[in-house]
C-alpha cells in the first residue's frame, strides 16, 4: 500500500480495499500485508486495519495481519496498530550505523527512531516482528555482523534480502548483489547456524537457527532468514499478488503493469462481488510472470531499454 504517490480522489477507499481483500481470501488468501512507502503515514490507517482483522479466512481462522514499514512512527502507533487488530510488523533497517543507514535509504530519521520503534512494537504485545536488511556488496555488507549479533537473542527474526533491481531509479548493477549463500558463511564463522525448515508453503525466506554450545537450534538466540530472490529465483513458488492503492493489480513484484480492479469497484460498487473474484482468479491463474528466473539470460543493456518495472515505493515488497 502506498501513501501520498496520488491524489486521495485516487486512492482507493478503506471500504473498497477491505472489498478486495475479502474477495482474495475468498480465494484461499490467508495473509495480508499492508507495504510499499510507508503506510503509517496513510491517515487514520488504524480503521483499515480495524477492518481487515475482522475478515476471517475460508476455514474460519482470523485473517494474518501484518506490516512492512520503514520504523519512523512505529514508536508513536505501536499501542494503537495492536490494538486496531494488528498481528505482525516488519521493520526495514539496512543498518545500524547512521551514515550507512542514511545512504541506503535517502531518510532524514536516525536508527535510534527505528530502534524506538521495534522496541515500542514489542512493548505493545506485538510479538512476531521481522527486520529486514537489504543487503548491498561495498555499500553495508559491514553492517551485517553487528546487526545479527544485535538482533541475536531479541525475539526479533533478522532477514537479509539480495539486492533486487526492482523499478528503473535503484541503480541496480549485478557487481552490486551479495547472495545470501555469503551472508550465511559471514555469520556462521562467527555464530554457528542450524538450518531451520520452512515456516510455510511458500515461504521466500530460508530460515537458519543460532546454534547453541550443543551444536542444536537454541530456540532462546532466535533465528535468521535469507531472501535469495536474485541467486536462487522463486518464481515456480510464488503466492504473493500486490495491490497498489490506487487499485492496479500486480501478479509480479518485477511486472511491467498491473490490472485495473479500481475500474470493476467504480464502475458496479453496488454489484455482486462474483464479478471482481472471477476478475482476479482469472488474473491469478492465467500469470506467466517468471522475471527473476529469466534475469540471468537478459542482457543489462535489454533490461533498461525495454522493461519499466514499478517502484518498491508503489507495489511494496
Amino acid at each position: 500500500m502506498i501513501t501520498n504517490t496520488f491524489p486521495h480522489s485516487s486512492l482507493l477507499s478503506f471500504e473498497e480495499i477491505t472489498r478486495v481483500a475479502r474477495q482474495f481470501i475468498a480465494l484461499g488468501v490467508r495473509k495480508i500485508r499492508l507495504t510499499g512507502g510507508e503506510p503509517l503515514l496513510r491517515k487514520n490507517l488504524e480503521e483499515l486495519l480495524v477492518q481487515l482483522a475482522t475478515l476471517n479466512t475460508t476455514d474460519g481462522e482470523a485473517i494474518d495481519l501484518t506490516m512492512t514499514t520503514n520504523g519512523s512512527l512505529l514508536a508513536r502507533k505501536a499501542v494503537a496498530l495492536k490494538a486496531a487488530g494488528l498481528n505482525r510488523v516488519t521493520v526495514s533497517l539496512d543498518a545500524l550505523d547512521d551514515r550507512v543507514f542514511k545512504r541506503m535509504n535517502d531518510v532524514d530519521f536516525p536508527v535510534a527512531r527505528v530502534l524506538e520503534g521495534i522496541e515500542a512494537a514489542q512493548a505493545a504485545g506485538i510479538s512476531n516482528i521481522k527486520v529486514n536488511m537489504v543487503t548491498q556488496r561495498d555499500v553495508n555488507d559491514q553492517q551485517i555482523l553487528p546487526m545479527a549479533r544485535f538482533f541475536q537473542g531479541t525475539g526479533v527474526s533478522l532477514r537479509f534480502i539480495e539486492f533486487m533491481d526492482v523499478g528503473t531509479t535503484n541503480g541496480w548493477d549485478m557487481d552490486a548483489v551479495l547472495s545470501s549463500e555469503e551472508v550465511i558463511r559471514m555469520i556462521s564463522e562467527h555464530m554457528p547456524l542450524v538450518r531451520l525448515p520452512a515456516s510455510a508453503a511458500g515461504e521466500t525466506a530460508q530460515r537458519w537457527g543460532y546454534a547453541g554450545s550443543n551444536g542444536q537450534h537454541d530456540p532462546s538466540l532466535g533465528e535468521i532468514g535469507v531472501i535469495s530472490s536474485v541467486t536462487q529465483a522463486f518464481c515456480g513458488d510464488c503466492n504473493r499478488a500486490r495491490l497498489s492503492t490506487d487499485g492496479r493489480l500486480f501478479t509480479c513484484l518485477f511486472a511491467e503493469q498491473g490490472f485495473d480492479l479500481r475500474r470493476i469497484l467504480v464502475s458496479s460498487p453496488n454489484a455482486n462481488d462474483e464479478q471482481l473474484v472471477r476478475a482476479i482468479a482469472a488474473l491469478w491463474h492465467a500469470r506467466t510472470d517468471r522475471y527473476s528466473q529469466m534475469r540471468a539470460r537478459e542482457s543489462r543493456k535489454t533490461k533498461e531499454s525495454n522493461r519499466q518495472k514499478p517502484e518498491m515505493s508503489y507495489i511494496g515488497g
